[in-house]
């Protein structure tokens, strides 16, 4: 009786093994992400995901305009593009 149930568990013991391992802390990494760009305002330092960092001087919805450099160049980038803010990378 317990041969025919036991690839059942195996593979339940499995999945349970690689959804706490790989999926769970990806879905919390994810949340904390979008907190932190939910929660973006004037005067924060950030980088983005292609490696730009800059002071946001002006959000609008989707869009933050960034001062960057030291000819303070303003950029326009969308609020997805933010990879983490000064706090986070100085943690």
């Amino acid at each position: 009786m317990s041969a025919t149930y036991s690839p059942i568990i195996m593979t339940l013991v499995f999945l349970a093994i690689f959804y706490f391992l790989l999926i769970r802390p990806q879905q919390k990494k994810n949340k904390q992400i979008q907190e932190m760009r939910k929660n973006l305002k004037m005067g924060d330092n950030i980088t983005t995901i292609g490696g730009i960092h800059g002071k946001i001087i002006k959000i609008k919805d989707d869009l933050l305009t960034i001062e960057v450099g030291a000819d303070k160049v303003r950029l326009q980038i969308s609020r997805w593009a933010v990879g983490a803010t000064e706090k986070e990378t100085n943690e």
